[in-house]
């Protein structure tokens, strides 16, 4: 194997395994370990500056179908997966994920880093405020004109970050009245409806870019998606089962000052 190849190989796997044990573990795609991962590795593989967060970012998307179905089948198998409320916000996830690849496709790959780094440090706020996850606002999910709202915002935020969404999903839910647990389950089959729709979006308004590094589908790039769902789909239930066991307290703290660190980060690089 060329040596030059086995760096990014190895970075891949090593982000893919933080991806699904993350993924299983909090309910999420993964994308917040994905996204700033391939921007350290993408430019090895031939990616330009000018296309770097786009193919970043849709990357990350074709990654999380495969880790938010392994471990939202690991989440099923211990009943903690509420199907009624993946159905019910389907529509409106979709349709607020395209419309994030549709705004992706406005901007520059610079400000489309700061806008994940800025959605990267409000996301913070919730794994390291106990007083934000810990509370509860109502006693069931909402319906109407609220749920919809709330999971196109989900659908539209996810497809800009490339992320699943689980974070948001989660934090609903237990505000909603939703054990832990549970919520955790459901969030992370949220991440495979977004990142179906966001992934086509971002091939879609990558296809006619010219200068993709090689087996890209517009701003997907296929080696680094294999790279990164072959560790992923093997870890994510190693998560799943320390999400049932654990107090994910202190892992929250930890996670949130990973982010903030992300966050600050890429808004310094934008």
């Amino acid at each position: 194997m060329d040596t030059a190849l086995l760096l990014p190989i190895l970075a891949l796997l090593a982000a893919g395994a933080a991806a699904g044990f993350a993924g299983g573990l909090f309910g999420i795609g993964g994308g917040f370990v994905v996204v700033p991962a391939l921007m350290v590795i993408l430019p090895l593989l031939g990616t330009s500056a000018e296309q770097l967060t786009h193919v970043a970012v849709g990357t990350s998307l074709a990654t999380i179908i495969f880790t938010s179905l392994r471990a939202v089948r690991s989440h099923a198998l211990r009943d903690a997966v509420d199907t009624s409320v993946l159905k019910s916000w389907a529509p409106w996830v979709i349709g607020g994920t395209v419309l994030g690849a549709w705004i992706a496709d406005l901007v520059s790959s610079e400000t489309l880093a700061l806008i994940f780094g800025v959605g990267v440090l409000g996301f913070a706020v919730h794994f390291l405020s106990p007083r934000v996850h810990d509370r509860q606002l109502a006693s069931a999910m909402p319906g109407g004109i609220t749920r919809a709202g709330l999971a196109g915002s989900l659908g539209l935020l996810s497809s800009l970050l490339g992320i699943g969404g689980g974070t948001i999903t989660t934090m609903t839910m237990t505000l909603c009245g939703t054990s832990i647990h549970r919520a955790i389950g459901t969030a992370s089959g949220m991440g495979a409806i977004i990142a179906v729709p966001g992934s086509i979006g971002f091939m879609v308004i990558g296809a006619d870019e010219v200068g993709l590094p090689w087996g890209s589908l517009g701003y997907v790039n296929l080696p680094a998606a294999l790279g990164v769902i072959v560790t992923s789909v093997l870890f994510a239930p190693l998560g799943v089962a320390l999400a049932h066991k654990l107090s994910p307290a202190l892992l929250r703290r930890v996670f949130g000052i990973y982010l903030i660190f992300v966050g600050a980060t890429m808004i310094f690089n934008s």
